[in-house]
C-alpha cells in the first residue's frame, strides 16, 4: 500500500495489525512530494473550482458545491484522467 507521510500513517497501534498480516507492505512517499501523489491533483481542482474567490454563508453551500464538483468530475472520465494523471 503507498501511503504519504502523514503521522496518523506512523501509528503505532498499526503495528500489530502489519505484523499479524505479512503480505501487506507500506511504501511511503518522500516527504513534500504532491507531485506524487494523484489525489492531490484532485484536491487543488476541487478547491480552485470550489473554494478559491467563493465565498459561503453555512457549510451546507460548500458541501452542496463540493458534491455538484464531484458529481461533475465523475461525468468526464477522459478529462479528469488526462488532468489526474501523470
Amino acid at each position: 500500500m503507498i501511503l504519504d507521510n502523514d503521522r496518523i500513517h506512523h501509528a503505532k497501534l498499526i503495528q500489530p495489525f502489519l505484523k499479524d498480516n505479512p503480505r501487506l507492505e507500506l511504501v511511503f512517499l518522500p516527504p513534500y512530494s504532491p507531485n506524487l501523489n494523484p489525489i492531490e491533483r484532485l484536491w487543488h481542482w476541487l478547491k480552485d473550482t470550489c473554494i478559491n474567490n467563493v465565498f459561503y454563508s453555512d457549510s451546507a453551500q460548500i458541501r452542496e458545491s463540493v458534491d455538484t464538483f464531484i458529481d461533475w468530475v465523475n461525468t468526464i472520465h477522459q478529462t479528469a484522467i488526462d488532468r489526474l494523471c501523470l
